[in-house]
């Protein structure tokens, strides 16, 4: 069993415990939420309703529990892996491949790919994610890290949560934006009403999202988006709050226009890629940093624009 400890700080004072240490130790909520009660997490060495208030100066406690057998099942799925060796992997996720099993998902996932072309995955995240350290929504395409064994993946997720993991997305975004670089910070948390989106939200979680312009069209603009913080549909969610949402992204107001239309056997939901990936590597200390192509649907779009 493996032990880890954080230190509530001020701003997740108030907090409910389940939302603060899926921040802490940058677990999912529902994740946290099973640990909570199997005791697994305590308050001040004491176990605490998943609602608990937490106090600036908790101290948390966080067991992992030993593997269990893993139920999801291997599959043959092409996966273009860009690196690999003992501790980590870094894939090239296609668009519209689901990361994990889920309800309306149980398989066809980037993670039964994982399981037939890796030879082992950790497992702080539970049977149905093994490996993942971070996600990208189904219909965003690109680099995605993934755990090899559990002290690789505490590692990798410490960077995250100290916003020193490397990530940079490309996107093509409605409008021609103000100023040529800006950034976001605005809070990200579930919309009050409309429980598939996020949304900005006064008592949301941090997030911060760094915008350059890397061409203009008519009606549009190419982007490149550096996330310090990796909120549920960050990106998609700040560009829509300041009337930029991304071309396709029907969630957010990016979907049904007159080019969309017009082109729709090329476009299916959001054009956002996961371009570039950076990060210390758990073992060697070395920094890494991995960059993908644009997929082929997304060259065709901006040779559309350019040509618009």
């Amino acid at each position: 069993m493996t032990k880890q400890y954080a230190t509530v700080p001020e701003e997740l004072a108030g907090g409910r415990l389940d939302a603060a240490a899926a921040e802490l130790f940058n677990l999912t909520r529902s994740a946290i939420q099973g640990l909570i009660e199997k005791e697994a997490l305590t308050v001040n060495g004491k176990s605490c309703d998943k609602k608990y208030k937490l106090k600036s100066g908790d101290e948390l406690c966080l067991s992992l529990p030993d593997p269990e057998p893993c139920d999801v099942m291997p599959q043959n799925i092409p996966l273009e892996i860009v690196y690999e060796d003992e501790h980590l992997a870094v894939v090239n996720k296609e668009k519209g491949m689901v990361v994990h099993p889920a309800p309306g998902n149980p398989d066809g996932t980037l993670v039964n790919a994982l399981l037939y072309h890796l030879d082992s995955l950790s497992d702080i995240n539970g049977v149905l994610r093994p490996g993942i350290v971070h996600r990208i929504d189904k219909n965003t395409s690109g680099l995605l890290m993934v755990a090899k064994n559990d002290k690789a993946h505490l590692h990798l997720s410490e960077q995250i949560k100290e916003h020193s993991f490397f990530r940079q997305y490309e996107c093509i975004a409605l409008g021609r934006m103000k100023e040529q670089t800006g950034e976001i910070d605005a809070p990200i948390g579930r919309h009050p009403v409309k429980r598939q989106q996020m949304a900005i939200v006064k008592d949301g979680r941090q997030a911060r999202t760094r915008y350059e312009v890397i061409a203009e069209y008519n009606g549009f603009s190419h982007l490149k988006c550096t996330l310090y913080t990796g909120r549920t549909h960050q990106i998609r969610v700040h560009l829509s709050s300041i009337g930029h949402p991304i071309l396709g992204d029907s969630l957010y107001g990016g979907g049904n226009t007159p080019f969309e239309k017009k082109h729709a056997a090329l476009l299916s939901e959001q054009t956002l890629h996961a371009k570039t990936l950076g990060f210390v590597h758990p073992a060697t200390g070395e920094y890494m940093e991995f960059t993908s192509d644009l997929p082929d649907y997304f060259k065709r779009v901006l040779e559309i624009l350019k040509n618009t």
